[in-house]
Order: structure tokens, then C-alpha cells, then sequence
């Protein structure tokens, strides 16, 4: 009969001949070592927003709020990362960290809205 070895340790198994895993918790660190990788990328994105999120709701108490756009950067804003994109029916792009979005006034100056309904 041939040896049959654990996925997570290594270790030689006993027990039906479909069984992969010596226990329980080998079964479950392998399972979470295969979705740990798999989510190291979308946990650095999250990350990336929760930040710009709690960034524009700090500078943004009222519900709308004017700020250059280099506070936001040396406060470590990216400019890359964001939830969404909302046209106006003027023409106009907001671009949303959540709920919290931006508008480019001009070169420098930005405006800063809540969405409050969802």
C-alpha cells in the first residue's frame, strides 16, 4: 500500500483513502497559507483606500470642504487608488474613496463632498 502524507506537515496519514490531511488543523493551515497569498494583493489595495478614505474624512467635517491638493498628498494621499468615478449632469467627475469623493476645482484646489445617500 502506498504512503499517503499529510498536505501541511508531511506526516504519514491514517484513515480513509481520500484523506489529505492528519487533522483538522493541518487542513485548516494549509487553507489558510493557499488564501493568505491569494489575498496579500487586494489587502495592500484595501489598505491603499482605507487610507485615502480616513484621509478625506478628516479634512472634510461639514460635508464639503475646499483643500489643496498637496495636504492631501503629504498627508499620503494616492491619487491612484480610489472606489469610483460619479459624472455629473453638468459634465462634472467626482472621484470617490468610499463615500467620501474629490473634485478638481482647478490645478490645485480641490472639493471635498460626502455622498450621503448609498
Amino acid at each position: 500500500m502506498e504512503q499517503r502524507l499529510c498536505l501541511d506537515c508531511n506526516t504519514e496519514i491514517k484513515g480513509r483513502s481520500d484523506k489529505k490531511f492528519c487533522d483538522d488543523q493541518c487542513r485548516s493551515n494549509y487553507n489558510n497559507k493557499i488564501r493568505a497569498s491569494d489575498n496579500d494583493f487586494v489587502k495592500k489595495i484595501n489598505q491603499i483606500l482605507i487610507k485615502n478614505r480616513k484621509i478625506l474624512k478628516d479634512e472634510n467635517p461639514e460635508g464639503k470642504a475646499k483643500i489643496n491638493k498637496d495636504k492631501l498628498l503629504k498627508k499620503g494621499f494616492n491619487f491612484n487608488y480610489y472606489t469610483h468615478i460619479y459624472k455629473t449632469q453638468t459634465g462634472n467627475l467626482y472621484t470617490f474613496c468610499y463615500e467620501f469623493g474629490f473634485l478638481h476645482l482647478n490645478e490645485d484646489q480641490l472639493l471635498i463632498v460626502k455622498k450621503e445617500e448609498i
